[in-house]
């Protein structure tokens, strides 16, 4: 397949700039895989299409504040980075904008001089290695001076990231590590997981850090050259029993969101089982791909020609996908991080 396949027209107005008051007040389009049809639904409405001994598994990473503005030193030119890889305690993989300001050697500070990198080295794609220096641990620094890293589309003024710092995490996010949020978790309230296991089902957690790379633009013609980057992940023997016998007791496992689905995916053996255990997710999913533990899919509409896309269209059918995106911008849903979301059954 080629990546212009995944490829639709969406209307600016339907990109979500705000999430909405009440996390579990979005819209959500159900799509069954099996009638090949879909309907419209509300999330209020998810713990409904859960049955007893089904596993929600959720990705309990917690977003830190990965986007730096600080001003090169001595010129005072301004340079903004995003953090995508951490090399070591004080070393990191940066996205620079723009890119051209920093070179081998160049000095930024930030927050007033609190924090101050150094970029040891120019990759491609405006990708710079940075060395920080602060006196205090950096991540302690980045809580003061860094910002939540919200989406180049939903639009900000100066000093209003502050609303996103909490609103931009789900209600479990408990691992500080991601660059970004896992975004089908955003609509999850505690009365919400109340009702989910009111109905008989059971939720369990794994930690995958959401970086850079999920989002990284798809830059091949052929979908499957292209390779979403590793992204560290920790899944516990009780959340790997527990998807086991669901498998075993032909009980369904609901993965919430694309970020859960690579984990366990990843992590599983031929059979579809798992084990505990933690290191670097590098599968990349794409149409042709054959699931081995996911049975359901939350997930938020995703950004065309995207790696995202193509691994909810590996899971849905592309056809079937793309006819529900363009039914849902037919309805005026809510696109991307802060909108509607859609279950695949």
């Amino acid at each position: 397949m080629r990546i212009a396949d995944f490829d639709y027209l969406l209307p600016d107005e339907l990109i979500a700039q705000e999430p909405l008051a009440e996390r579990d007040a979005s819209r959500m389009l159900v799509v069954d895989r099996i009638s090949q049809s879909w309907r419209d639904s509300s999330f209020s409405e998810f713990p409904s299409f859960l049955g007893g001994g089904d596993v929600v598994v959720l990705n309990n990473t917690r977003v830190f504040p990965a986007r730096l503005v600080g001003e090169r030193v001595p010129s005072g030119g301004q340079v903004e980075l995003l953090l995508a890889h951490e090399i070591d305690s004080t070393t990191w993989e940066a996205l620079a904008r723009p890119a051209r300001r920093l070179r081998a050697g160049a000095r930024v500070k930030f927050g007033g001089g609190k924090l101050f990198g150094e970029c040891l080295e120019c990759h491609e794609n405006g990708m710079r290695v940075i060395r920080f220096e602060c006196e205090v641990p950096l991540p302690d620094v980045l809580e003061e001076v860094g910002e939540t890293p919200l989406p180049p589309y939903i639009r900000r003024t100066a000093g209003a990231l502050e609303v996103d710092r909490e609103r931009y995490q789900t209600v479990y996010a408990t691992n500080r590590g991601a660059v970004a949020a896992p975004t089908a978790g955003l609509h999850f309230t505690d009365a919400v997981l109340d009702q989910i296991r009111a109905a008989g089902a059971r939720t369990v957690e794994l930690t995958l850090h959401v970086g850079y790379g999920t989002f990284e633009p798809v830059r091949v013609e052929n979908v499957s050259e292209h390779h979403v980057a590793p992204e560290r992940y920790w899944l516990s023997l009780e959340t790997a029993t527990a998807i086991n016998d669901a498998h075993t007791s032909r009980r369904r496992v609901v993965a919430i969101g694309t970020t859960t689905a690579r984990a366990l995916e990843n992590t599983a053996n031929e059979a579809g089982f798992l084990s505990g255990s933690a290191g670097m997710a590098e599968l990349t999913i794409v149409p042709g791909y054959q699931f081995r533990v996911v049975d359901a899919l939350l997930t938020n509409f995703h950004l065309p020609r995207s790696s995202l896309l193509m691994l909810v269209s590996a899971f849905a059918g592309r056809e079937l996908v793309l006819a529900a995106y363009q039914h849902a911008i037919h309805e005026r849903y809510r696109f991307y991080s802060y909108g509607d979301c859609m279950l695949i059954t």
